[in-house]
């Protein structure tokens, strides 16, 4: 804390207090979307996502244990779109727009965070 009281008064100017606050807020996202969650377990194994770019509204999502994920997508401002689970490989993704998303996967207390584009 003594160093943000410190850049503050170091910095006269506001403008650069929101660029150190934009920094902020991008690192806390940053650790937001990390590949490893709270347990420390890592990425699920044998994690395939394809086609990437979607074009025809639906996405396969395939893992060396094939269980049951969750799946929830973001927009690029961080905004829930899409939370549902996944029995199969076959994910709908026709309701969304075209842009880009985050993908996050739950399976057995491992998580995998991948980028999406929907053209």
């Amino acid at each position: 804390m003594a160093f943000f009281i410190y850049l503050r008064h170091s910095l006269c100017k506001p403008i650069y207090m929101k660029h150190l606050y934009l920094v902020l807020f991008l690192f806390v996202c940053t650790l937001g979307f990390s590949q490893e969650n709270i347990n420390g377990n890592m990425d699920i194994e044998g994690f395939k996502l394809y086609p990437n770019p979607v074009t025809q509204g639906k996405v396969f999502i395939e893992t060396k244990e094939n269980g049951p994920k969750r799946i929830l997508v973001f927009d690029v401002l961080g905004t829930q779109v899409l939370e549902t689970t996944l029995l199969g490989k076959e994910l709908n993704l026709s309701t969304l727009v075209k842009g880009m998303y985050i993908l996050r996967v739950f399976e057995s207390n491992k998580v995998a965070t991948r980028k999406l584009i929907v053209k």
